[in-house]
C-alpha cells in the first residue's frame, strides 16, 4: 500500500531520474575530489573546528540539508504532483504518535546506555560540558538535525522506496538496494577511516532496519523519529575526534576505538529487539508478504 499509492501520481519513469542523478552525482564528485586529493577527511573537519568552532561547522554541515529537503518536496509535489502526506505514510494522515513513540524509545535507550558506559568505564570519558557552547549546540541540533534525519528518510525509505518499488513492482528490490546505498553513503565518515570497513556492517544493516519498518509498518512515522533520535541525542551526549558530529556534548569519549565482532550486536541483537517491540505495539502482520511481496498497480490507475 505504501509504495503502490505513488501509482495514483505522476509515476513515468524520467521523473524518479533527475533528482537521484543530482543527489549522487554530487556526492560522487566530493569523493572523487577527496581521493583525488587525497585528503584525510579526519583532519580537514579538526583543520575547520579548530578555525571555525564546532557549533558553526556543525551549522554549517548541516544547512545543506535544508536545501536537500526542499527541492525533494518542491520536485515531489510539482512533478510527481503527489501531496508529501502519501511520500509519509499510507494513514488517511500523519500519526504523530508513532514518530513519538519511536523517537522516545531510542531516545531513552541511547541515554541508558550511554550513562551506563560512563559509570561502568569512566576512564574512556571525560566531561566536555560547558554552558553556553552547550546552549547553542541544542538550539542548532533541535532545528537542524530532524531535517538532516528528514531528508535521508524521505529520499531513501520514501522516494526512492517508492520509485524502485514501482518500477521493480515488489518489496525486496528497493529495500535491499536503498538499505546498501544509505550505508555505502557512510563510507567516507570519519568513523570509516577510524574503525575500518566492517563498521559498514552497521550502517547498511541501519538502512535495512529503517527499511524494514518502513515496509512493515506502511509509512515513515517510525523510521522518522528513530533516526532524528538517535542523531540528535549522539550530537548532545557523547562526542569524539574521531566521529561525524564533533560537537560540545555533554561527555567527550577519549578511549582507543575498535571494531570487531562486537559491530553485529546492534545489527543481530538490538534491532530485532527494536522491531520486536513495534510488531507488538502495532500489530504487524503477513511479513512475507510485506518484505517480499509484488508491488500491484491499483486497477482504477492508468500507466503514464
Amino acid at each position: 500500500m505504501y509504495i503502490a499509492q505513488a501509482f495514483k501520481y505522476s509515476h513515468s519513469f524520467w521523473r524518479y531520474l533527475v533528482i537521484p542523478i543530482l543527489f549522487f552525482g554530487l556526492m560522487t564528485l566530493n569523493y572523487v575530489f577527496i581521493e583525488w586529493m587525497e585528503l584525510d577527511v579526519n583532519q580537514l573537519m579538526q583543520d575547520e573546528i579548530a578555525r571555525k568552532g564546532s557549533n558553526r561547522v556543525l551549522l554549517e554541515n548541516l544547512i545543506a540539508f535544508v536545501i536537500f529537503l526542499a527541492g525533494l518536496f518542491l520536485w515531489v509535489k510539482y512533478v510527481h504532483h503527489q501531496p508529501i502526506k502519501a511520500l509519509t505514510t499510507s494513514r488517511k494522515k500523519v500519526d504523530w504518535s508513532r514518530f513519538w513513540f519511536a523517537f522516545m524509545l531510542v531516545a531513552v535507550f541511547n541515554i541508558g546506555l550511554t550513562l551506563l558506559d560512563y559509570y561502568s568505564n569512566p576512564e574512556d570519558f571525560t566531561i566536555n560540558f560547558q554552558l553556553e557552547p552547550f546552549l547553542y549546540l541544542v538550539l542548532i541540533s533541535v532545528i537542524l538535525i530532524p531535517i538532516q534525519t528528514s531528508f535521508e528518510e524521505y529520499f531513501f525509505r520514501g522516494y526512492l522506496m517508492q520509485g524502485i518499488g514501482i518500477l521493480a513492482r515488489n518489496r525486496w528490490i528497493p529495500l535491499v538496494l536503498t538499505s546498501v546505498i544509505f550505508g555505502g553513503l557512510h563510507y567516507f565518515n570519519p568513523e570509516v577511516g577510524k574503525l575500518g570497513d566492517i563498521i559498514m556492517v552497521h550502517y547498511i544493516g541501519t538502512g535495512f532496519m529503517l527499511g524494514i519498518m518502513t515496509l512493515m509498518d506502511e509509512g515513515l512515522e517510525l523510521a522518522l523519529g528513530f533516526h532524528a533520535a538517535n542523531n540528535l541525542i549522539t550530537a548532545l551526549l557523547v562526542t569524539a575526534d574521531w566521529t561525524a558530529f564533533q560537537t560540545h556534548s555533554i561527555f567527550k569519549d577519549i578511549s582507543e576505538p575498535s571494531a570487531g565482532w562486537d559491530v553485529f550486536i546492534p545489527v543481530l541483537v538490538i534491532y530485532p529487539i527494536f522491531l520486536y517491540i513495534m510488531a507488538r505495539k502495532y500489530k504487524w502482520t503477513n511479513w512475507k508478504e510485506k518484505l517480499f511481496g509484488k508491488v500491484e498497480r491499483p486497477v482504477a490507475v492508468q500507466a503514464e
